[in-house]
């Protein structure tokens, strides 16, 4: 007889995290052993240091309040879906923690040595508690907790690295032989008419030797051997046989090793068994595809923008195959970075080719805001900046008309290759943001010292920069200037700080995700003003106060900070690790949805995404009040 209780509450699991990753027949088993558990509003379900239960919780109706009873700090509230009580199944200690009922609820109780085995045997299960257990403490990040569930050495999940450069190889089946008596003229005329660049020499069916374009040069067009002469007098033997199931990075390997640029693929791969194809260089580079070395090459190579547009579309779909295998974001936004600023680069030597003459000075090209910190991933729009040289004031005009009209290749350049105009003109091509060395010395001075809403701004956005073309010389200069004269005035890490609390929570009253109240945008949820920002913004202000040079990067900042400032390394740490889950979620959405990913339609995420975004708000929260406290914002307000 079926069990009815059971299999709604299996109805009710399988739409939720960690459950939705069990196996149906399975989730029916667990569901027969859960206890269904009611509470009045405000009724206790464990209290401070209380023995742990048997069960920990999820909430099938209503809502739960985890709260710390010294200073009746509400942690959290666990509404439909969310699971707590977890610090049995992580560490054997009595709760942190006091749960009561937020309102009327009705609780699930999941049997813990039931539930042990499926934590046990599977990665995903594991990390999803341990998060959800770190999510109900000070820190949803803390190092003391890392690896540590069920007494695991690491439950970090390994990137699947089934990328390109793992894979089997393809390679050419197109199998041209001759024998080892073949005269090389007749040898050069099968390869003509066969369009092939090498041909494999057989003795009784199996390979003996190889001859290539190469051979040819080196011992007939050198006049060594005449054209009459046999194969076996040119061709390289013994040939280098491998199986037909080896590895892009095994016939790299191959290659290198033997300094050929070609291989012969056999059955069992010997010399004892049939040719099956030959693997030439040209193979490799072709499997190879989105290997980033091989897209720095071809961007090297490009004589046009629209080239590099191509090209760029390769690297999208490397940062998405680096997305699916779940490599590490700080390595796949270093890689992904790198190629964008190679796009870039060549856009501006491109550009530069169709100036009438040489750069008058020397100067820098200027990535500003998410692309100076490298973090600009998807294809946005552009935020550039020049700076040159000093030259004397009545020179100034036309050195600056020579760079804005260079500006202005480069900017239409780049928006050919996929960067749209920035609809606030921050631009290279703008005169604002064309000046000398002095001018942005000057300019940057005025912000400093006079730290208005706007200048604040203007620092916000400017004051990150990295150099994707030029002489950096000059840059370095004005990176000194800067941290001179914000150390001389004091008052303007108090001015940025605030200006770093302006961007509105991630969420409101209940834990409610605050959206976008009207525009085209109304009801979706803005990932970058309340959530990348603020941590961005904190950084900032913290870098320029202990004057950290030659890092613009935002979770490195953080990370920098966490050596300078050890009691505070740990929010730090969380502080990196939340910035780049938020990165690595906005880039999942903005190729998902083929925009920037900046707007998120929360009705479109799953439970476990919505999960994932609020766990990091916590670390929102604490930086601001860091930041908030050390520069004395409320002093400034009052």
């Amino acid at each position: 007889m079926k069990n009815i209780i059971s299999e709604r509450v299996a109805d009710f699991l399988k739409n939720f995290p960690p459950f939705n990753m069990i196996p149906k027949k399975e989730l029916q088993n667990l569901a027969e052993q859960v206890t269904i558990v009611y509470h009045e509003k405000n009724s206790l379900v464990f209290a401070k240091d209380e023995s742990p239960h048997a069960n920990f919780y999820i909430i099938h109706k209503g809502a739960v309040a985890l709260k710390k009873i010294v200073d009746d700090e509400t942690m959290d509230i666990c509404d439909e879906g969310d699971i707590f009580g977890l610090r049995p199944l992580i560490a054997n200690e009595n709760y942190q923690l006091e749960a009561r009922a937020y309102e009327e609820s009705i609780l699930y109780g999941i049997p813990i040595d039931f539930f042990k085995p499926y934590a046990r045997n599977n990665h995903r299960i594991s990390n999803f508690l341990l998060e959800s257990f770190a999510s109900n403490t000070r820190n949803p990040y803390s190092k003391e907790n890392k690896g540590k569930l069920l007494g695991s050495s690491s439950i970090e999940d390994k990137a699947n690295l089934e990328l390109s450069d793992l894979q089997p190889i393809r390679y050419s089946k197109k199998l041209i032989a001759c024998d080892q008596d073949m005269p090389v003229k007749e040898v050069a005329i099968l390869m003509s008419k066969n369009n092939v660049g090498s041909i494999l020499v057989v003795k009784d069916e199996l390979p003996i030797g190889i001859i290539t374009d190469k051979d040819f040069r080196n011992h007939i067009v050198s006049g060594e051997f005449p054209i009459t002469t046999p194969a076996s007098n040119v061709m390289s033997s013994p040939v280098v046989t491998y199986s037909k199931n080896m590895t892009i990075t095994q016939a790299q390997m191959a290659m290198m090793k033997s300094s050929i640029s070609h291989i012969c693929l056999t059955q069992d791969g010997t010399v004892n068994t049939k040719a099956v194809g030959i693997l030439s260089k040209h193979d490799v580079m072709v499997s190879l595809g989105n290997n980033p070395a091989v897209l720095v090459k071809a961007i090297k190579r490009a004589k046009k923008y629209k080239r590099i547009k191509a090209i760029r579309k390769s690297v999208m779909q490397l940062l998405q195959g680096y997305l699916d295998n779940n490599i590490p974001m700080g390595l796949t936004a270093k890689i992904i970075s790198e190629l964008n600023d190679a796009c870039i680069k060549k856009t501006i030597e491109l550009s530069l080719q169709k100036m009438e003459t040489p750069p008058p000075v020397k100067f820098a090209w200027l990535a500003i805001g998410s692309q100076g910190r490298s973090e600009q991933l998807l294809h946005t729009d552009q935020d550039n900046a020049i700076i040159f040289d000093d030259v004397s004031d009545d020179k100034l005009p036309t050195v600056t008309n020579y760079f804005l009209k260079l500006a202005k290749h480069v900017t239409k350049g780049l928006n050919t290759i996929g960067y749209e105009y920035c609809p606030a003109e921050m631009m290279a091509s703008n005169p604002k943001w064309c000046l000398s060395l002095q001018e942005w010395k000057n300019l940057v001075s005025h912000w400093i010292i006079n730290p208005g809403a706007d200048e604040v701004l203007m620092s916000s956005i400017f004051f990150d920069y990295t150099v994707s073309y030029g002489d950096k010389a000059i840059v370095n200069e004005l990176t000194e200037h800067i941290f001179f004269n914000t150390k001389k005035y004091p008052i303007f890490y108090v001015h940025l700080a605030h200006g770093a609390l302006q961007n509105p929570s991630p969420t409101g009253f209940f834990r409610q995700f605050l959206v976008e109240q009207d525009g085209e945008n109304k009801d979706f949820f803005d990932i970058k003003r309340r959530a990348l920002m603020p941590l961005a913004d904190a950084a900032r202000v913290l870098t320029l106060y202990h004057s950290i040079k030659s890092i613009s990067n935002t979770w490195e900042r953080y990370e920098k900070l966490a050596e300078l400032e050890p009691p505070n390394a740990e929010l730090y740490l969380s502080c990196s690790y939340a910035m780049k889950a938020l990165l690595k979620f906005r880039t999942r959405q903005g190729l998902l949805h083929h925009d920037s990913g900046r707007y998120i339609a929360l009705d479109q995420l799953t439970k476990e995404e919505k999960m994932k975004l609020k766990r990091t708000f916590k670390t929102i929260k604490e930086i601001q009040e860091l930041i908030s406290n050390r520069f004395k914002v409320a002093n400034l307000l009052g």
